[in-house]
């Protein structure tokens, strides 16, 4: 018996991209309120036998997300302000690199240094990477809370609970229909916001074992560690998700649904037609593609 393929996406610019078995589409609303649809192939990393093997797949699931996600968030910008220029791949490269970079700056080595400041004052090692642990989920949580200021943020997570609310009617079996949809929830527990909680938690017990080396051992460990936690997390939001009905499963998950709540907004008709419009056409490219094979 085939195991069940779990569809997820993303908000875009104006859109949603959602993520098929063996292929992407994008649907993007355009400057003059028609939806631009982009299909493409996913490459044999992001759909290959690696992808099924516990721990790796989570940081092939990572490289997916910082590449096609910077990817798509790039192009549907240029399809919402109806610019034809097409970004470079040097340039796509340099985008994901310093994103990446910036998010390990703010995330993981500002908190070291701040916790690292007071550590004079700390006698445990434990509560040094607790206090660590906890700056560091409330700058995530502060830099949801200033970018969700942003008028053009705030569509953007209308955008992802469009994405979530198709996914959720899809997944219930329901029909991919605009009224049908619209009583389903903007949370989802295999989110990529619920997966970066399991990752700042899990930090917090990793770094724990790892004592109090000196800093540039720190900083390099914050660096170094980042993919095995990123996997760690991935396995353990792919339980909870897997297991949404078993109750630690529901422990797992709630900081991360409730965090959700920052991230998702409710999407208007036009949102939700363009979220529909993107899993109904990597459905059928995928369905394609089976027939062909």
């Amino acid at each position: 018996m085939a195991k069940p393929f779990y569809h997820g996406g993303q908000a875009v610019i104006e859109g949603v991209m959602m993520r098929g078995k063996r292929n992407l589409a994008m649907s993007v609303r355009r400057p003059d309120g028609k939806l631009e649809v982009i299909k493409q192939p996913l490459a044999n990393i992001y759909k290959g036998r690696l992808r099924e093997i516990p721990l790796v797949r989570g940081v092939i699931v990572l490289i997916e997300t910082l590449v096609l996600g910077v990817q798509a968030l790039l192009h549907s910008a240029q399809i919402a302000s109806a610019e034809e220029e097409k970004i470079p791949t040097a340039a796509l490269w340099g985008i994901v690199v310093a994103s990446m970079a910036f998010a390990v700056a703010l995330f993981f080595i500002t908190p070291l240094l701040a916790t690292r400041y007071f550590d004079i004052y700390i006698a445990s090692d434990l509560i040094s990477n607790l206090i660590e642990g906890l700056v560091r989920i409330g700058i995530f949580i502060a830099y949801l809370k200033l970018i969700g200021l942003f008028p053009d943020i705030k569509r953007v997570f209308a955008y992802h609970g469009a994405e979530h609310k198709v996914v959720n009617a899809y997944e219930a079996g329901c029909p991919l229909e605009l009224e049908a949809i619209k009583s389903y929830s903007t949370a989802h527990a295999r989110c990529g916001t619920s997966f970066i909680f399991a990752v700042l938690i899990i930090a917090i017990i990793v770094f724990a074992l790892l004592g109090r080396p000196s800093l540039w051992l720190s900083i390099l460990s914050r660096i170094i560690l980042l993919p095995v936690i990123a996997a760690l997390g991935y396995e353990v939001t792919r339980f909870g998700a897997s297991h949404a009905k078993n109750i630690l499963a529901q422990v797992l998950l709630a900081p991360g649904l409730m965090l959700q709540a920052m991230t998702t907004r409710e999407p208007d008709d036009s949102q939700l037609e363009a979220a529909i419009s993107a899993l109904n056409e990597v459905i059928e490219a995928d369905n394609s593609e089976g027939k062909e094979n």
